[in-house]
This record gives structure tokens, sequence and C-alpha cells, in this order.
């Protein structure tokens, strides 16, 4: 062979196994198989719900009112504490009098000049009428005395009536309880200036009572009045039936809660302000048959709820939307998407794809090996005694 040709052969070679290492360096690996992996699972069955839905509550008068003075002025006494019972007419404080009391002073005397003008309007036209009759003054001149007199009378009469309304102002310096109850709180104290209507002590009423409290949003269509409503001491076991009289039509800026009022019956013998604790009838599902899951069981996907659910035949697992009703302790209550007999993964939710081959994960079961392990042990221990008591023996002798 020619020196030339075999140098060609064995560039062409190398040029090719070269291009064979080139694109083997560039193909991209195969992906790996997915892993098997073992999951907890839970046959959907129907169960009782055992968890029942309890709201704190307060108990407060039927009617609390914050009362406040009539006119404006400054506080000089108060003569309740936070409470303290008062009954109706009892003063509960009272307003600097002076410049009512000189104001009532300045209504009578315009009360008195007025009468003043009055009277001497009066004489007046009785001395004119009785020219008018001696034919002394004509008509005309009579009917003026007696407008003047009509204008007089209606000073006076409006006079007055400004005077007897300084009276009452001036009666108004005193605060009183208009019904009997208890106070609940004092909102001014002694030296301040307050102007009329400023709120000033806050009493609740004695009589009626009920018991307050605050349900969210998706349970407060099962409240409906005249609903009963159990009530129980919150320390102790006195338990009480209550009616639900008022449900508030909308939420609490705030909470975000809606207010909801229940009658207590009469004779209660619970403090203003005692905690309780309400469950309502309308709310109670106790020993209704439900689909329940763990709550390890649930997974977010944008806004759904799902489950994974796992296809037995060929042992994978598929997504599936639920709908949430409630909590049941650790449980979560489905309302809709699974039936009776279906087979949800429990735990390892978070890990799993959609078609992902699993496996039920099972226990590792070590009964048996700790047996065995034990039965060594015993065997074990006697010969190390019987092997240990010659030594222990010959000790003194070699000494």
């Amino acid at each position: 062979m020619h020196p030339l040709s075999f140098i060609t052969r064995s560039l062409g070679w190398s040029l090719t196994i070269a291009s064979a290492s080139l694109l083997l360096a560039c193909s991209k690996p195969a992906p790996p198989e997915e892993p098997i992996r073992a999951v907890k699972v839970v046959t959907v069955g129907v169960q009782p719900v055992t968890a029942t839905l309890e709201y704190a509550a307060e108990v407060r008068a039927r009617v609390e009112s914050r009362l406040g003075f009539r006119v404006g002025g400054k506080l000089i006494e108060r003569a309740v504490e936070p409470g303290q019972a008062v009954k109706a007419g009892q003063v509960l404080a009272r307003l600097d009098p002076q410049d009512l009391k000189l104001a009532a002073e300045a209504a009578n005397a315009q009360v008195a000049a007025a009468r003043t003008n009055r009277d001497l309007a009066a004489a007046d036209f009785k001395r004119y009428q009785a020219l008018k009759e001696q034919n002394f003054i004509s008509g005309a001149e009579l009917e003026r005395r007696e407008t003047t007199l009509k204008a007089a009378q209606a000073q006076f009469d409006a006079v007055q009536s400004q005077g007897a309304a300084q009276a009452n102002q001036a009666g108004y310096a005193n605060l009183v309880a208009d019904r009997a109850g208890v106070v609940t709180a004092v909102l001014a104290e002694v030296g301040q200036v307050v102007a009329a209507g400023t709120p000033v002590v806050q009493l609740a009423q004695d009589g009626a009572r009920d018991v307050v409290f605050a349900v969210p949003e998706d349970k407060v269509a099962g409240i409906k009045v005249g609903s009963p409503v159990a009530v129980r001491a919150w320390a102790g076991n006195e338990v009480m039936s209550a009616t639900v009289r008022e449900v508030a039509a909308s939420a609490d800026p705030v909470t975000r809660t809606f207010a909801v009022k229940a009658a207590l019956p009469s004779g209660s013998v619970w403090a203003l302000g005692s905690t309780v604790s309400v469950l309502p009838a309308g709310l109670q599902h106790t020993g209704a048959q439900v689909i329940k899951l763990p709550t390890t069981a649930l997974r977010r996907e944008g806004q759904s709820t799902v489950v994974w659910v796992l296809d037995s035949a060929t042992m994978t697992v598929r997504l599936q939307p639920v709908q949430v009703a409630t909590a049941d302790g650790n449980e979560v209550v489905i309302a809709s998407g699974l039936t009776p007999g279906l087979q949800v993964v429990a735990a390892g939710v978070h890990v799993l794809t959609p078609g992902q081959k699993v496996t039920i994960y099972k226990p590792n079961v070590a009964t048996a090996l700790t047996s065995q392990a034990q039965t060594a042990i015993n065997g074990v221990a006697p010969q190390a005694a019987a092997s240990a008591a010659p030594a222990l023996g010959a000790s003194p002798v070699a000494q």
C-alpha cells in the first residue's frame, strides 16, 4: 500500500472517531425515571360529627344607656362609682349652677318688665275706652290702644315661657337616674367642662339580661331569631337556655363578625359582665354522618382545594377537587368531591405529581427481631456469670 494512502485512511478514521466523541459529549443525558414514592392512604368513609361549635359570650343588660346633662357646664361633683347600684331619681352628678341661676334670675326680671308693660297697656286701653263712650275720641284711636294691649300681652306670654324654660335649665344642673340600675362606666371626672349631651355616666338598667356573642360570616346564616341557645357558666356547671332575639344586620367593621343577642330567662342571677359559653342549636350537627379527612390530605392548587386519589389498578395518583364544609377537631368535613370507598393520600401530598407511580407505605415490623435479640441476651447472660465466678473466687489465693 502506498504510504500516502495509508496516512489518508488513518486520518479519516481519526476524524470519524473524533466526530463521534464530540456528538456523544454534546448530546443531553436521558432524564432519570421518577422514583416510586411510598404514601399513606385512607379509605373514604362516612363518620359521625363529634365536635361542637361553642362561642364565648358576655352577660349584658337589655337596656344600657349613656346619661349626660341637658345643659353644658363645669362638673363639680360625681356621686357614683362604677359598679354601684342606683335607684330611680338618685343624683348621679352635678354641674356648677351659678350661671344657670343668674340666667333664671334675668329671665324672671324680663317677665316682671313684660308684666308691667302689659298692665300699663291694659290701663291705657280702659281709659281710652271710657273716653270713646263719651265720644271724646275716635274709634280708630281706641283700636290702636287695643292693638298695643294685645302686643304687650303676647310679649308677656313669650317672656314668661322663656323664664319657665330657663328655670328648668337651672334644674338640669343635677343629673339623675331615670331608672334603677347599675353604673357600668364613668365617662367624665370632676373639673371637666362638658357640653350638653356629653355622656357622663353609663347605666345598665335593672330588668332583662342578654348574652352577647359574635359569630363569623360563614356561620351567621345558621342562626335565626327565636332559635334556642344553650348557655353555660364559665366557672361552673350551671346550664341555662336562652333565645336569640337579635342578629346584627351588618358585620363589625374591625372584626368582620356579626353580633348576636340572646335573651336570658327572667330570674337569671349571673352578674353583668360575666363570661359564659354558648352553643347555638342552629350550628350544632353532632351525630350527622359526613365524610371526614385528616388535614394533611388537603392541598391548595390555585384557588381550589384538592386531594390525591389513588387508582389501585395502576397504582398512580390523580388530583381531585373537593369542597370543605367545616372542621371537626383535627379533621375536616368534606362537603362534595368524594364518595365512600375511594382511597386518598393522607401524607406526602407535597411531593407527588399527577400520574406518578406510588406504593402504599407499610411500617417495618420489628417484633420478631426484638424477640430473637432478647432470647440471645437471656442465653448469653448465664454463661457470662458462670465464667466470671471462678475468676472471682481465685483472687484471694493468688494474693
